[in-house]
C-alpha cells in the first residue's frame, strides 16, 4: 500500500532567521501517511540526512527522507554558511586513526578536508541550486600566539600543493581586505566558500526528490523497528526499509540505550544587519570574504547576497537559548567594525549545534541494518557532506572509511542530561582560560 500524500497547512514552522526570509522557495512535503517500502529510510531533513540521499539516489536506490519539522529546519538552515576545510576534532582524529590507517592518516585527514568542498561545488552546478555560493575566507589572527598557527597551517598548505589558494597576510595585508583593526594577520584561502545553508538543502532535497526520493516532513519518527527489514514508525504512518540511518543530530532522542549521553547541544546566536548598501559594504569587505578568528570561542561572519553583515559569535553550553541575542552580539560587530555602532540588528536567531566530547563526528552501528551519523561540533556544512558520502559508500558495501570512523571510541557520560551539558561549559571555561595564557 503506497502512503497517501496529506498536504500541510502552512505555519510558522521555520525559525524567524535572514535564511527563512529569503528562501528561494518554502518546502510543502507531505506528512507520512499510511506504509511505503524503500531500500533506505532516512531520518532527519538537515545536510546529513539530505546529502545520503542523494548520493543514494544517485546510485538508484530507492530513499525516504523522514523530518520531524521541516527540511533544513535544524543547523542546517541556521548557521553561518561557512565551507572551511577546518576540522573540529583533528587531532583527536589522528591520534585515535593512526591506528586503523598507520603512516597514512595525516593524508587521510588532509583530503577529507576539502572533499566536502568539491561535492558542495559539483552539486551546485549539476543541479543549478541557488545558493549564493562564493569562494574566499580570511581565518584571522587576534594576537601574536595565533600567528604561529597561522604560520604552520599555512606552511602545511604549501607544502600540499595549494600555494595559489592560500596567502598569509600580515597585518596591513588582512587591513587591505577587512576595514578593521582587530587583527594582527590572516590566512586567506580562496579554495574555502560560502553560502546560503538553507536554500543549499532545499536545493538537494529538490535534487534527491528529481531522482525518486520520497520527503516526508512534519513526521516525527516514534521508533525505528530493528531486524532484517527493520521500519520506522511515526504517529500516523510506517516506513520498512532494508536500511536504515539514523541521521537528526542532536533534534532526536531516538535509541536513547545506545546513544545518550554521546552528544549535547551548544546554543550559537547569529544576528543579520540591516542592508548597508553597497558603498559601506565594499569599504567593510571589499573581496566579500567569509572571516573566522582563532580563539576558541570565536567570532564569524560575512556579507549576505543583500549585503547585510551576518554576525555569529559565541556559545552556550548549558543547552539553552539565550535571550537577546543581539544585545550579546552588538558589542562583538562594533569592536570589529566600529563603522558600524548602533547598526539596526534585522534578524536574530539561536543554533543548536551537536558537541562531541573529542569532537570526532560520529558513525556507527545501532543493529546490523540501521547506521547512524551525527556530531560535527560546529563544522557541519563540508563535514555534513563528506560524510553523506561515507554512509552512503558504507549503505552500498565500501565500509573502507565508515570503519575508519567507527573505530574511534567516544566518551559516553552517565546521566547525560544532567552532566554533558556541564561538563562542555567546564571544558570551554578551560579552553577560555587557556586563550587568555597562550
Amino acid at each position: 500500500m503506497n502512503a497517501a500524500l496529506k498536504p500541510v497547512t502552512p505555519a510558522a514552522e521555520r525559525c524567524p532567521s535572514y535564511y527563512s526570509a529569503t528562501l528561494n522557495e518554502e518546502t510543502h512535503y507531505p506528512s507520512l501517511q499510511g506504509q511505503v517500502s524503500v531500500d533506505v529510510a532516512i531520518i532527519g531533513g538537515g545536510f546529513t540526512g539530505v546529502a545520503t540521499a542523494v548520493e543514494l539516489a544517485e546510485r538508484g536506490y530507492k530513499v525516504a527522507i523522514v523530518e520531524a519539522n521541516k527540511i533544513g529546519w535544524g543547523a542546517t538552515g541556521r548557521n553561518g554558511g561557512q565551507v572551511t576545510g577546518s576540522l573540529s576534532g583533528d587531532e583527536a582524529m589522528r591520534k585515535q586513526m593512526r591506528h586503523t590507517l598507520g603512516d597514512e592518516v595525516d593524508d587521510f585527514i588532509w583530503h577529507m578536508r576539502w572533499r566536502g568542498h568539491d561535492i558542495i561545488k559539483s552539486r551546485v552546478e549539476k543541479y543549478g541550486i541557488r545558493c549564493d555560493l562564493k569562494h574566499g575566507h580570511l581565518h584571522a589572527a587576534m594576537k601574536s600566539s595565533h600567528m604561529d598557527e597561522l604560520q604552520a597551517s599555512y606552511a602545511e598548505a604549501q607544502c600540499r600543493g595549494m600555494g595559489d589558494s592560500v596567502s598569509l597576510l600580515d597585518r596591513d595585508g588582512v587591513r587591505q581586505h577587512l576595514s578593521s583593526d582587530l587583527y594582527c594577520g590572516a590566512i586567506k584561502n580562496t579554495r574555502n566558500l560560502h553560502l546560503h545553508p538553507l536554500n543549499l538543502c532545499i536545493g538537494e532535497a529538490k535534487a534527491a526528490e528529481s531522482l525518486g526520493a520520497l520527503i516526508f516532513e512534519h513526521s516525527e519518527v516514534l521508533n525505528i523497528v530493528h531486524g532484517e527489514r527493520p521500519a520506522v514508525i511515526t504517529a500516523q504512518g510506517r516506513i520498512d526499509a532494508r536500511q536504515v540511518l539514523l541521521a537528526g543530530d542532536v533534534y532526536h532522542k531516538l535509541e536513547p540505550k545506545q546513544l545518550k549521553g554521546k552528544i549535547f547541544p551548544a546554543m550559537g546566536g547569529i544576528v543579520t544587519t540591516k542592508p548597508l548598501g553597497e558603498e559601506l559594504a565594499a569599504q567593510l569587505n571589499p573581496q566579500d570574504l567569509a572571516v573566522y578568528d582563532c580563539r576558541f570561542v570565536l567570532d564569524y561572519y560575512r556579507l549576505t547576497a543583500d549585503k547585510r553583515l551576518l554576525f555569529g559569535g559565541g556559545a552556550n553550553y548549558s543547552g539553552r537559548d539565550s535571550r537577546d541575542i543581539a544585545a550579546e552580539l552588538r558589542p562583538c560587530i562594533e569592536r570589529t567594525f566600529p563603522q558600524l555602532k548602533g547598526v539596526e540588528i534585522d534578524f536574530q536567531w539561536s543554533c543548536a549545534m551537536g558537541i562531541v566530547m573529542n569532537r570526532i563526528p560520529q558513525l556507527g552501528k545501532l543493529s546490523d541494518h540501521v547506521w547512524y551519523c551525527q556530531g560535527y561540533s560546529g563544522h557541519g556544512i563540508a563535514t555534513t557532506h563528506i560524510m553523506g558520502e561515507i554512509m552512503a559508500n558504507a549503505m552500498h558495501g565500501d565500509l573502507t572509511q565508515f570503519d575508519t570512523f567507527a573505530a574511534c571510541k567516544h566518551i559516553k557520560v552517565p546521566l547525560g542530561d544532567i552532566f554533558g551539558n556541564p561538563m562542555l561549559a567546564a571544558g570551554m571555561w578551560y579552553y577560555q582560560l587557556l586563550e587568555k595564557l597562550r
